[in-house]
């Protein structure tokens, strides 16, 4: 009796360690996968002013004006809108916005871009957009380069008044200044 109740509870155990451990799917790889870009940069400071959570389509052998076209309403990346943070009062543009989480929209042009920052949250692309959520709106300059930059990327730099936002895809380069509110910027460096 005794060697019959081992052996059951030894089935039982590796059924159950068996069924746990391969009934979970993994889904492969994102075609478009999730980064982050942040000012500071430097990961070992947690003092940020702003961070950016976006997806990285890839060109693959498509024209950008196809994929991100010229006058429309562009969610700034792939998947869900592009989320923006400020953890600090930014001047975008002529507007104060205060720290929070808002989406991050686009409309590229050939020689400028329109940065839109909405308080709409959650979103799946741009489909939904509404105008009405705008809380700011900028105008961002275009530089062309000769190499090709595959995946849509965002970075920040420091500027003399605040930060700059760099996105770039294929040939296109577009920088959009946010300017830091009051001393932001000398406590940063403290």
């Amino acid at each position: 009796m005794k060697k019959i109740m081992i052996a059951v509870m030894a089935f039982t155990v590796t059924a159950l360690m068996s069924t746990d451990a391969t009934a979970q799917k993994f889904k492969d790889l994102d075609k478009s996968p999730m980064d982050v870009a942040a000012f500071p940069s430097d990961y070992k400071v947690s003092n940020k002013l702003v961070k950016v959570q976006y997806s990285r389509p890839q060109l693959k052998d498509r024209a950008l004006a196809k994929l991100a076209p010229n006058g429309e309403v562009w969610r700034t990346g792939a998947n869900e809108a592009t989320e923006i943070t400020f953890y600090v009062p930014m001047k975008v543009g002529n507007t104060i916005v205060q720290p929070g989480t808002y989406s991050l929209f686009t409309i590229p042009g050939e020689k400028e871009w329109t940065v839109i920052i909405n308080k709409a949250s959650n979103v799946w692309g741009s489909y939904t957009y509404d105008q009405k959520m705008d809380v700011a709106r900028t105008k961002a300059t275009v530089n062309m380069r000769k190499d090709t930059i595959e995946a849509f990327s965002i970075a920040f730099d420091e500027s003399s008044t605040g930060v700059t936002m760099y996105m770039g895809w294929g040939n296109v380069i577009v920088a959009a200044d946010f300017t830091a509110v009051k001393d932001t910027m000398s406590s940063m460096k403290k």
